[in-house]
């Protein structure tokens, strides 16, 4: 009776789900630690200015502002997905790519409480210890 309602798992398919598997979370685990060693050691720091594109035309920069935006829900989804067990990919640190491209009242507080997590911190500094890159200032 089940086996009429279940699909039939072959080897090809099951190949073909480890191999998105793999390729998936290599991509997410590359864009992730490419951002994480370019951001400046003191982007979490209080009283850092945070102006987008601030001496562009406005209309450049408000379109700017909406892909941005844009991006940082895509982002933050994804990353919630990738939170769930057997789902490949760096789910907390791709939610925190998303909350910081994002513009909303409280923002730099919630990801200086996301970075501050003892374990978030150290794998973020030793990543960027990797690359030559000075530690996180929070």
């Amino acid at each position: 009776m089940w086996t009429s309602i279940l699909p039939r798992v072959t080897w090809q398919s099951a190949l073909l789900g480890t191999l998105l598997f793999v390729v998936s979370f290599a991509i997410s685990l590359a864009i992730v630690s490419i951002i994480l060693v370019k951001i400046p050691s003191n982007y979490f720091q209080e009283g850092r200015p945070r102006e987008f594109w601030s001496g562009r035309h406005p209309a450049i920069r408000l379109l700017g502002i909406i892909g941005k935006n844009v991006l940082g829900v895509l982002l933050v989804a994804l990353g919630i997905v990738m939170s769930i067990p057997g789902v490949p990919g760096q789910g907390l640190l791709t939610i925190l790519l998303g909350i910081m491209l994002l513009d909303f009242p409280g923002r730099q507080k919630l990801e200086r409480r996301i970075v501050s997590q003892p374990r978030v911190l150290k794998n973020v500094n030793k990543l960027r210890h990797r690359f030559g890159k000075p530690e996180l200032v929070l």
